[in-house]
């Protein structure tokens, strides 16, 4: 976006996300059990893009949020990024895609073993509701409300259960489920998560419902055309990059966006999906630039 410096803000907003979560961390040493603390800590404080709360942070501010509502961004901030690491910790399980490198280092149940990573996931998943709901904020119920709807059996989880489905089916191109199929899997897998992000940070700043569901289309369009670049860079980026073993899609028999419509078409679709997320911001000024800048480097990052 012309004239505005996105890697500036992303180092800036990224830099008090670290903060949000180191301090939220920090806490778990006084109240858990040491081991489990620590699986927790080194799964959340890992690195990563910190994208969904970056995006819950962007989205208050476009929608004017009012300094005594920043508690409630912030704590909804912490929690999304508690909620994906949790999902990130049980996806990289043998029982699910068995990985063995996530952010650049071991994933967490390499580290501390199978039982103590599923626990910690389900620490880091139950923690993030306790933080949305710990404050007088009228807004705080209503993020409960939908990030148990994104993170439940209705999304996130129920998009991993039918990413669990698909695996393993040849790929011959005979075969792949529709693409309607695989869209599917990543509306809920990733992009439920994502839209959450972005109405809530909505909700937060008691946006009107017209703007609410704006932003929710953004969100919804923006987590395709995340997801379609990951599957491009599942194919084409390195390990380096990506902190992550590269073709583990390939290799595990998923169906994705690159096998059925090639690395151009799906490309192609990135592309697509990116314009119909800044489309949805149509009725907002240069307060969501930063949402705009943020739909193109979805499709445009390394890693």
């Amino acid at each position: 976006m012309s004239g505005f410096d996105l890697e500036a803000y992303l180092r800036e907003r990224r830099g008090r996300v670290e903060r949000l979560l180191a301090d939220r961390a920090g806490g778990w040493r006084v109240s858990v059990p040491e081991r489990l603390a620590e699986a927790m800590a080194y799964s959340l404080l890992g690195g990563g893009k910190r994208l969904r709360p970056v995006l819950a942070l962007a989205a208050f501010e476009a929608c004017g949020g009012a300094p005594e509502d920043e508690p409630v961004v912030r704590d909804f901030a912490v929690a999304l990024e508690c909620v994906h690491t949790y999902s990130l910790v049980h996806d990289d399980l043998p029982a699910m895609d068995d990985d063995d490198l996530r952010r650049g280092r071991p994933t967490c149940h390499r580290v501390f073993g199978e039982a103590t990573a599923i626990l910690a996931g389900d620490g880091l998943l139950t923690e993030a509701f306790g933080i949305v709901v710990d404050g007088p904020q009228q807004q705080r119920a209503r993020l409960v409300g939908l990030l148990a709807t994104a993170a439940g059996a209705a999304g996130m989880v129920g998009g991993q259960e039918l990413d669990l489905q698909m695996t393993g089916r040849r790929s011959d191109g005979a075969s792949l489920p529709p693409l309607e199929a695989i869209e599917e899997v990543h509306r809920r897998k990733t992009g439920a998560l994502l839209a959450c992000a972005v109405e809530g940070g909505a909700v937060a700043a008691r946006a009107d419902e017209g703007r609410v569901a704006a932003l929710r289309a953004y969100g919804e369009a923006l987590g395709i055309a995340f997801q379609i670049a990951d599957d491009v860079l599942d194919v084409v980026g390195s390990p380096e990059q990506m902190g992550k073993s590269g073709g583990g899609d390939e290799a595990k028999g998923k169906p994705t966006y690159p096998a059925l419509v090639g690395l151009d078409g799906a490309r192609s679709l990135a592309r697509q999906a990116r314009d119909r997320a800044i489309d949805a911001l149509a009725g907002l000024g240069d307060e969501a630039l930063a949402l705009r800048a943020l739909a193109a480097y979805a499709i445009d990052r390394v890693n």
